[in-house]
């Protein structure tokens, strides 16, 4: 008597899924390995670097082959140096040094302070010896953006200050170049060191339309620098 039950699938002891299942696991995975990835790190207070972040990214995957990675760092206080929370409340999680050793190209981000970078990014780079010694960053694409209240806030001292540390770790540094039309004609944020915006007393993080094309432009230009740099 023929059995007219459907067919169950059978796995072999390692628990391996057939080929029909598995192929589009494995082709995702191979996919994102393929990828250039370009990690954007940040420290953000009011919401104006986190911004100029997002921009970035836009322009880092406008570049075929190309994906962002949007990590952030948490804020250190001066009575401890207690682990923060693995998981930000709200927003991108927290960098790891992984997420910098796997990263093909990294773009910092962070407000002025006096005319450097904030603390708590300063402090994760403070961390990062493990990568100088290894030379994990070394040759790789790197570019800096910030934000600040004042027109003359320190946005240039600030993109300098996150360029030292890089510099060291021997990576690449990008600007943008006046060959960017939006740089020749902007009346607020952005450099040829970097991207920038200006918030104002107010603290406003909307972006002024040539802010957001310097930051895109800015993402554009590490990530195709990457991918040239990552292609035999």
């Amino acid at each position: 008597m023929a059995d007219d039950r459907l067919p169950v699938a059978t796995y072999p002891e390692t628990h391996t899924a057939p080929a029909a299942f598995a192929r589009p696991c494995l082709d995702a995975a191979l996919e994102e390995s393929l990828m250039t990835e370009i990690l954007v790190l940040y420290y953000s207070r009011k919401g104006s670097t986190a911004e100029l972040a997002r921009q970035v990214c836009r322009g880092i995957e406008s570049i075929a082959g190309v994906t962002a990675k949007l990590r952030t760092v948490p804020p250190v206080s001066a009575e401890n140096e207690g682990p923060a929370k693995p998981i930000p409340a709200s927003g991108p999680p927290y960098a790891t040094l992984e997420d910098l050793r796997q990263a093909d190209g990294l773009i910092l981000g962070s407000p002025t302070r006096f005319g450097n970078m904030a603390a708590p990014l300063k402090y994760f780079l403070d961390c990062t010896s493990s990568l100088w010694l290894s030379g994990a960053l070394a040759g790789k694409p790197a570019g800096v953006f910030t934000s600040t209240q004042s027109m003359h806030g320190g946005q240039e001292t600030t993109l300098l200050s996150m360029m030292m540390p890089l510099i060291h770790h021997g990576m690449y540094l990008v600007g943008i170049p006046y060959t960017e039309r939006a740089l020749n004609e902007t009346r607020f944020g952005g450099s040829p060191y970097g991207a920038s915006h200006v918030a104002g007393m107010q603290d406003d993080p909307v972006l002024a339309d040539h802010e957001k094309t310097l930051a895109q432009a800015l993402g554009r230009r590490v990530a195709a620098l990457a991918e040239r740099l990552r292609t035999p």
